[in-house]
């Protein structure tokens, strides 16, 4: 198993200037693995991948692989509704040294389940030395990978699990009746983290894991110990933080949250902007309850 427990889907901080700020990005490496993440995902959602040139896409993934210095593994976010794009994508990923690549379901052009079963195939075997792992986000990208396709994607050699931001909490224990015990599943839902490993998941993609990285570790780690008790008590703690990352679309509430904490800027590209004055004060109260700010 590559990647389990909290992977903090690392944010792209930007400068005054809306270019990326890489020495930010330095810091907020070092402080997710100081604070015991298990791994990171580059050029996800929470990235702002979307916003990101194609140029920027590759020098963010290579930069979050180069400065982790190997202490943990890092997932290469890679999908596209491009085929061919998501191909050029993996096979970067793969010459800079990712652990494994992350590909979400192509969105926009809705393609059909024989569309998303060729388009993962072709990816894996044109790249069958990287592991893949499916991204199901049906909210975002509008497909969703069904039952039958998993089982069938699942059979192929380095495609190895899946993140899934369903919320369908069934769908753990669904994936090893159909796919075994060995295909990896990661929560994409931070609310979801503990249910999700009781139901059979190794870890969670986590956007929570960008603010609060040690708490959101150990959450995992008290779960391997056997210390389901502290896990719940954690799980509890966090719930209301979740809940405020995700008052709007994210990765907007979680960059104002770090800009909190001095870890970034509060700077998003078009089309995304900062969150509202509501939602702001939501996320102040929760930090204030956590003791992050005063």
């Amino acid at each position: 198993m590559i990647f389990s427990g909290s992977i903090p889907a690392v944010i792209t901080p930007f400068t005054q200037n809306f270019e990326i700020d890489f020495d930010k990005l330095q810091q907020h490496i070092d402080f997710l693995i100081s604070e015991g993440s298990h791994g990171l995902v580059s050029c996800g959602t929470t990235g702002e991948s979307p916003t990101l040139s194609h140029d920027e896409h590759k020098k963010v993934t290579e930069f979050i692989i180069k400065k982790s210095d190997a202490r943990v593994p890092v997932m290469a976010g890679c999908g596209s509704n491009s085929t061919e794009e998501t191909l050029e994508l993996v096979k970067h990923a793969r010459k800079a040294k990712a652990s494994g690549t992350l590909l979400v379901t192509p969105y926009y052009n809705k393609p059909t389940e024989e569309g998303l079963y060729k388009h993962y195939k072709k990816i894996a075997d044109e790249c069958n030395n990287i592991p893949i792992y499916l991204y199901d986000i049906p909210g975002r990208s509008v497909v969703k990978i069904s039952r039958d396709l998993m089982k069938k994607l699942s059979k192929i050699p380095n495609i190895v699990g899946v993140k899934d931001a369903t919320s369908d909490l069934t769908a753990p224990m669904d994936v090893i009746v159909n796919c075994g015990k060995n295909f990896h599943q990661l929560s994409g839902e931070d609310a979801t983290f503990l249910a999700f490993l009781i139901n059979g998941g190794v870890g969670c993609i986590s956007v929570t894991a960008n603010v609060v990285p040690k708490l959101c570790a150990e959450i995992y780690n008290s779960w391997v110990r056997g210390n389901v008790k502290k896990s719940m008590k954690l799980n509890q703690l966090l719930y209301p933080l979740n809940r405020a990352l995700f008052l709007e679309s994210s990765p907007c509430p979680v960059k104002y949250a770090l800009s909190k904490l001095n870890k970034c800027e509060n700077i998003l590209r078009l089309p995304l902007t900062s969150v509202n004055k509501n939602t702001k004060n939501e996320i102040d109260l929760v930090l204030k309850k956590l003791q992050l700010i005063k």
